[in-house]
């Protein structure tokens, strides 16, 4: 369950009656869209029903029976949340698009580059710069990756950007391959991974290609700048790093 701290309203009016239930906003409005798949303890503060949930007052059973045909709070909270709206405050809505701003931002860092500049990748302050800019505002009540194509067509005008994936080929010398390469193939898809007959280890990844330098970083820490890189743009054309 999450706290109440965290929890908004969700309220339906029906039959003059009113039901409201605790719930975090993002999993409830997921919930209304259908495209939820969690559990419900994971969405709720609360497994009770209220007709005023701030004063704690509950409905009476005879109008739970008479709108839902049943008295038990897990069966009828579904229903408050399928059938009724989602509450927030002024507060909670700028908490909520401040928090999916943020979202977004890591988002499009993690999978843009710059295609006029070899395909480096954008720094955050630069894509909150650009998002400013072209005055792209996040929707707090929808998800961040139904956003995330709008967003770039707002940044297109502003800068040159590009989601895209890089395959980065990587060289551990003998002395850090056997603990290094654990760290290292957790950091993307690995394609394809060969020892060599003197102990280094050669690992071929694939990852969004906004944290290229993340990747170097890693690769560098787990072999005291022993490591070696290749940016493979296609079986002809390597690029050394």
């Amino acid at each position: 369950m999450i706290s109440l701290d965290e929890a908004v309203t969700a309220r339906l009016e029906t039959h003059g009656e009113r039901f409201e239930v605790l719930v975090d906003p993002d999993a409830a409005l997921a919930m209304k869209r259908g495209d939820f798949e969690g559990e419900l303890e994971d969405v709720i503060a609360a497994e009770d029903v209220f007709e005023n949930a701030s004063r704690g007052d509950r409905p009476p059973e005879n109008a739970l029976e008479e709108v839902f045909e049943t008295t038990e709070p897990l069966e009828i909270i579904p229903e408050v949340i399928e059938r009724g709206e989602i509450q927030i405050t002024a507060d909670q809505r700028r908490e909520m698009q401040e928090r999916k701003h943020r979202e977004l931002v890591q988002r499009i860092t993690r999978n843009a580059v710059n295609p006029q500049m070899d395909d480096a990748p954008h720094p955050p302050d630069r894509i909150e710069s650009a998002l400013e800019e072209a005055g792209f505002q996040v929707d707090p009540m929808e998800p961040v990756e139904n956003q995330v194509d709008d967003a770039l067509d707002a940044l297109r005008p502003v800068i040159p950007i590009r989601f895209d994936e890089v395959t980065v080929a990587v060289q551990l010398p003998p002395d850090y391959a056997g603990s290094g390469q654990a760290k290292i193939r957790e950091f993307g898809d690995l394609e394809s991974e060969e020892w060599q007959s003197d102990g280094s280890w050669v690992g071929v990844l694939t990852f969004p290609a906004g944290l290229q330098n993340d990747f170097y970083e890693l690769a560098n820490e787990v072999s005291s700048g022993g490591a070696e890189t290749r940016i493979i743009k296609d079986e002809d054309d390597i690029k050394t790093r």
